[in-house]
């Protein structure tokens, strides 16, 4: 019998870290989840690649600064319980968010590498309609041959998926049949390989990322 993973798991009751807007002032929001061995400093980088004057930019702290312990293409069981603990740090972000008047219309969900697998599987597992979702040099979280049969509708959420053909953490195959799942999950999803790029950011994923953020809170 599989263990229940503990959701007051390693990376509940860590700092979440802010830029940008007070989120009671701000009209949108962004999550933002940083890759292994960074941290949330690193990743509120993006916020000022990324800015916009009405929006709270905030990031969560993974325990040790690594959401969970092997590839996010190992037998899901095995990232436990980081991966549950994780996927929670992201629920209760989004709660705050919630609690100071921002609905997940107004609300992106980003993130990088291992932090970009995390903020994929999640709205895949919690479907609704968000603001967006950025996922840079990431897809959804499993080994091959997972099956992909989340509930619920995405229901127009922009999706972003950006990554290399050469990317030795990501296979591109995995980006191609995370973009097919978010798609027949109802969202509009943008999808870029880059030749060679290496597993880092680029200026095109970012004006990407800039439409999204435009079409969340214009102006």
């Amino acid at each position: 019998m599989t263990k229940k993973p503990d959701l007051n798991g390693p990376h509940q009751g860590l700092p979440v870290h802010k830029a940008g807007q007070p989120l009671e002032q701000a009209k949108a929001a962004m999550i933002l989840l940083h890759g292994r061995g960074a941290t949330p400093p690193d990743i509120l980088s993006l916020a000022s690649e990324i800015y916009h004057p009405d929006f709270a930019y905030l990031a969560p702290q993974a325990a040790n600064n690594t959401w969970y312990p092997f590839s996010f293409l190992a037998p899901i069981e095995d990232n436990e319980p980081g991966l549950s603990s994780g996927l929670r740090a992201i629920s209760d972000v989004l709660s705050q968010v919630e609690e100071a008047g921002l609905s997940p219309e107004k609300v992106i969900i980003g993130g990088f590498s291992q932090g970009a697998c995390l903020a994929a599987e999640y709205t895949a597992r919690n479907a609704r309609h968000y603001g967006g979702l950025l996922v840079f040099s990431g897809g959804l979280i499993g080994p091959p041959g997972t099956a992909r049969d989340y509930p619920g509708s995405l229901a127009g959420t922009p999706v972003f998926l950006g990554c290399s053909n050469t990317d030795f953490h990501i296979p591109e195959e995995r980006v191609h049949e995370s973009a097919q799942v978010f798609e027949r999950m109802g969202a509009a999803v943008t999808k870029r390989i880059y030749p060679n790029m290496g597993h880092t950011i680029i200026e095109d994923e970012l004006v990407e990322a800039r439409k999204i953020v435009q079409m969340v809170a214009p102006g």
